[in-house]
């Protein structure tokens, strides 16, 4: 019986490679001379601190790295940018990185799944979502359905099995 998994995953190695790029730039860019400006990437809880002397600089910082993002095909809406605080004499901002289905977007799926009448079980299973059917085409249908869909956060669908 055909096949595949719904997840939301973000390669680590091309984020760190995005938050080196976006520091590169802030070394040579010359509104940025003689600031102490830097992101920060911490690997385990998936988040980036993006640290600068005033909040403008800050929001000039985010457009850095959305733009580094992309570039190394990391969606923007992985990202989830937080409030920007006054600590002391930095401004500090963190930006948090969604991996994976929770349940209210995995329910979401499946209602959305179920509301068109295609002929295929999707189910839970920790943080991704199994679609399986008779027909492929059924699959990729399902497949073309999510794409369409305005979800929260960038999706993949891997382990597609006949």
């Amino acid at each position: 019986m055909p096949s595949f998994d719904i997840v939301s995953e973000i390669k680590k190695d091309e984020l760190q490679n995005a938050v080196d790029n976006a520091n590169r730039e802030l070394q040579s860019r010359y509104d940025f001379r003689g600031v102490e400006a830097a992101f920060t990437l911490n690997k385990q809880d998936l988040t980036v601190k993006v640290e600068a002397d005033e909040e403008f600089q800050v929001q000039q910082m985010d457009d850095i790295l959305r733009g580094k993002l992309v570039k190394r095909n990391i969606e923007a809406t992985a990202a989830e940018f937080g409030e920007i605080t006054r600590s002391g004499k930095k401004s500090i901002q963190t930006v948090k990185f969604k991996e994976g289905i929770d349940k209210d977007l995995g329910k979401k799926i499946i209602k959305l799944i179920k509301d068109s009448k295609i002929k295929v079980d999707a189910k839970i299973n920790d943080d991704t979502v199994r679609v399986s059917g008779k027909k492929r085409d059924d699959l990729q249908a399902v497949i073309a359905l999510v794409r369409g869909a305005e979800l929260s956060q960038p999706l993949q669908y891997n382990n597609f099995r006949d």
